[in-house]
C-alpha cells in the first residue's frame, strides 16, 4: 500500500477527470495521498482542502508558493491561518524558496517563507518546503527559527547527500520523486542510497514529472509505485518493503493515525528474512545507533513493552508462517543474545523445520554470561554476524562505549574466534561510517581472524 506524500489534485491540473485519477489511485493500492493548496490566492487553498474534506483517504497542505510571493496579502494569510485548523490539513505547504525562476522577488520569498515558519510552529504541524537553486538560503533560514516537530518534509528533492543530510539533521524526512529514475539523477541515487529508509518519502508532484516508464503522460498518483520500486532497488529493498516504509513514515510526519502498524513486533519481514525481536536491552551504547532516536525499522514499530516469553515467540513465528521465508534472523532492537538461551531454543525449532537460521549480535554473550555461548549454538545456528565495528581498541571504545571498557574488543574478537570453529558461516560486519579505516577492519577480520567481512550501511539491521 503506497502513500503518495505530495500530489496536486484539484480542477486547475485535472479539469475534466480528477475522480477518475482519484479512482485509479486507489485501485492501484494507494493508502494515502497529501493533494497541495499551495498559492497566494485564497480559493485556491480551499480548493485542495474541498478534495481532502471529500475523501477519507486524501489530506491537504496549505501555503503560499514561493513564485506567488510577490501576491500574497492579508487576506493569503487570513485563510491560511484558518485553513489551518481544519483537521484534514496536515501541514504548511508547499513553500520556501525559488531562486531558479525567480517569479516573486528574492527578499519578498524570504519574508514570505520566514512568516510561514513562524505560523507551523505556532500551530504545530509540519513544513512542506520547495526549495530550488537556494539550498544554501534556506538552510540559513530554518537554522535560524524554531521548528516544529516534526519539522516537516523537502519536497521533490533532487540535490546531493550532504545537502539532504544537513535537512535531516534539522528533523525534516526526503520526498523523492520521479526524477529518481531519471538517466541523469546520478546525485540523487547517491542520496536515496546513503540516506536512512526511516527518512524518505516518496510522491508523484503530480500532475508534474511522471516517472521513468510512464515520461510524457500526465503524472498521477497511481504512478507513485514507479518511484517506489526505484528506491528499493537503490536501497536492496522489496517493494512492499519501501511501501511500508515510507507509508509509515508519511503518516508519522503528518499526524495521520497509524493504527495496527504501531503495534510492538515480536516478528517482522525484511526483504525474504524474517526476523525475531527478543529484547530491547543491550550491551553497547553506539554512536550510531537510532535505537536512541526512534524504535522504528523498515516500518516496524520495535519498542517492546516487556520481554516476550520463548512461547510467545514461537506463537509468533508460527502465526507469520515462517516456514515460507529463506530464514529466520535472530536479531531485533537489544542484543539477542542477552538471552542466548531463548535463541538456542527457538533456534533447534526452526532448524528443525528446514529453515536456515542466522544470529546478529555485537559478540559479548560470553563475556557478559561467563559461558561459551558460541558453543550453545552449535548445530542451531547456520550463520552469525557479528558486529566488529572496529580495527582496534581505541576506535571501538570511542564508538560503541560500554561497562567493559577495553575489554570489549578483545572479547568480541575471541567471539568471533570461537563463532568460527562451531558455527557454518561467521561474518564480521562494521558499519560504513566517515572516517573508519574499512580496510585496517577487513584485514583483522579476514586476515588475523579468519572470518568472513561486510561492510553495511547504517540503516541495515544485518
Amino acid at each position: 500500500m503506497w502513500f503518495d506524500s505530495h500530489a496536486h489534485l484539484d480542477r486547475r491540473f485535472f479539469p475534466e477527470d480528477l475522480d477518475e485519477v482519484i479512482a485509479r489511485a486507489f485501485a492501484q493500492g494507494i493508502e494515502g495521498i497529501v493533494t497541495i493548496g499551495a498559492s497566494a490566492d485564497p480559493a485556491e487553498m480551499l480548493a485542495a482542502v474541498e478534495v481532502a474534506r471529500a475523501h477519507e483517504c486524501i489530506w491537504a497542505a496549505v501555503g503560499v508558493h514561493p513564485h506567488e510571493a510577490d501576491q500574497a496579502g492579508d487576506q493569503t494569510f487570513a485563510t491560511l491561518a484558518s485553513l489551518l485548523s481544519d483537521p484534514k490539513v496536515v501541514a504548511l505547504g508547499e513553500v520556501g524558496l525559488d531562486f531558479h525562476y525567480d517569479l516573486s522577488s528574492r527578499g519578498r520569498q524570504q519574508e514570505v517563507f520566514l512568516a510561514q515558519i513562524r505560523m507551523a510552529a505556532s500551530v504545530g504541524k509540519p513544513l512542506v518546503i520547495h526549495v530550488r537553486d537556494a539550498h544554501a538560503e534556506c538552510l540559513a533560514l530554518l537554522r535560524s527559527e524554531p521548528l516544529p516537530w516534526p519539522a516537516g518534509v523537502i519536497h521533490c528533492f533532487t540535490a546531493d547527500l550532504d545537502t539532504a543530510r544537513a535537512y535531516v539533521e534539522l528533523g525534516f524526512k526526503i520526498s523523492i520523486p520521479g526524477v529518481v529514475t531519471f538517466p541523469n539523477a546520478g546525485s540523487l541515487r547517491e542520496a536515496v542510497i546513503g540516506l536512512r529508509a526511516e527518512d524518505l518519502l516518496i510522491e508523484t508532484d503530480s500532475p508534474f514529472l511522471a516517472p521513468v516508464p510512464l515520461r510524457g503522460r500526465k503524472n498521477e498518483p497511481a504512478f507513485v509505485r514507479h518511484v517506489g520500486e526505484a528506491v528499493a532497488r537503490l536501497k536492496g529493498l522489496r517493494p512492499d518493503d519501501v511501501a511500508r516504509i515510507t507509508a509509515l513514515t508519511a503518516r508519522r510526519i503528518f499526524g495521520i493515525e497509524v493504527g495496527e502498524a504501531m503495534v510492538p513486533r515480536l516478528v517482522y519481514p525484511i526483504r525474504d528474512s524474517l526476523y525475531v525481536n527478543l529484547t530491547n536491552r543491550c550491551t553497547l551504547r553506539c554512536a550510531f545507533c537510532s535505537k536512541f532516536k526512534d524504535f522504528v525499522v523498515k516500518g516496524h514499530n520495535l519498542r517492546l513493552l516487556s520481554e516476550p516469553s520463548t512461547d510467545a515467540i514461537w506463537e509468533a513465528l508460527i502465526g507469520a508462517d515462517f516456514e515460507r521465508y529463506a530464514e529466520v534472523v535472530f536479531c531485533g532492537y537489544g542484543e539477542p543474545l542477552l538471552r542466548w538461551e531463548v535463541v538456542a531454543d527457538l533456534a533447534s525449532r526452526v532448524h528443525a523445520r528446514g529453515i536456515r537460521v542466522r544470529v546478529n549480535t555485537d559478540g559479548l554473550a560470553s563475556l557478559v554470561s561467563g559461558r561459551d555461548v558460541a558453543a550453545a549454538l552449535s548445530g542451531l545456528v547456520d550463520s552469525i554476524s557479528v558486529s566488529l565495528n572496529a580495527a582496534d581498541s581505541a576506535t571501538y571504545i570511542a564508538s560503541c562505549p560500554s561497562r567493559y571498557g577495553e575489554g570489549a574488543f578483545d572479547a568480541v574478537c575471541a567471539f568471533l574466534r570461537r563463532a568460527n570453529q562451531v558455527i557454518p558461516e561467521v561474518v564480521a560486519t562494521v558499519v560504513g561510517l566517515p572516517g573508519l579505516d574499512i580496510e585496517a577492519c577487513r584485514h583483522l577480520a579476514e586476515d588475523d581472524l579468519g572470518v568472513g567481512f561486510r561492510v553495511r550501511p547504517l540503516d541495515d539491521p544485518g
